[in-house]
């Protein structure tokens, strides 16, 4: 389950961006109801873009802003409910790690769904029974 946080440069510092993502991960867990699920922390993976100023823009302008991105399979997040809870935790964790160097309508987060079927961890592809079946019976993590 891929996130993706992309900020500029010297918005967040090296332990500030691994707490965030940290902190993303946590909430992706607890909102999902799968804290402390072996197969499903280990399948949360991802990235942290730290691009030059100049190459983060808002309103077509260069900003400090930030950007979340959550891929999933169609079957995770699925209520109106469990997006909007991921959203606001996410922005709540981004805005406190820039600790008041980024404004809160500056962070933008965004859900993305992989179709059915489209989900693949260590060369197999999951549909999304066999998925639920790898989360609930702790299947093979990578």
């Amino acid at each position: 389950m891929p996130i993706t946080l992309t900020v500029p440069e010297g918005l967040l510092s090296p332990q500030a961006q691994a707490e965030a993502f940290s902190g993303l991960t946590d909430a992706l867990l607890e909102i999902s109801g799968l804290t402390g699920n072996a197969f499903m922390t280990a399948n949360i993976v991802g990235s942290i873009n730290v691009l030059p100023r100049e190459h983060i823009l808002a309103g077509g302008r260069v900003a400090a802003a930030a950007f979340v991105e959550l891929k999933l399979p169609e079957i995770a997040l699925a209520t109106p409910e469990a997006k909007s809870a991921f959203i606001e935790r996410a922005t709540d964790i981004v805005e406190k790690a820039a600790g008041g160097r980024l404004k809160r309508e500056h962070i933008w987060s965004n859900i993305v769904y992989a179709p059915e079927g489209a989900w693949g961890i260590a060369g197999r592809s999951y549909d999304n029974a066999s998925l639920v079946e790898a989360i609930v019976g702790g299947g093979i993590a990578p």
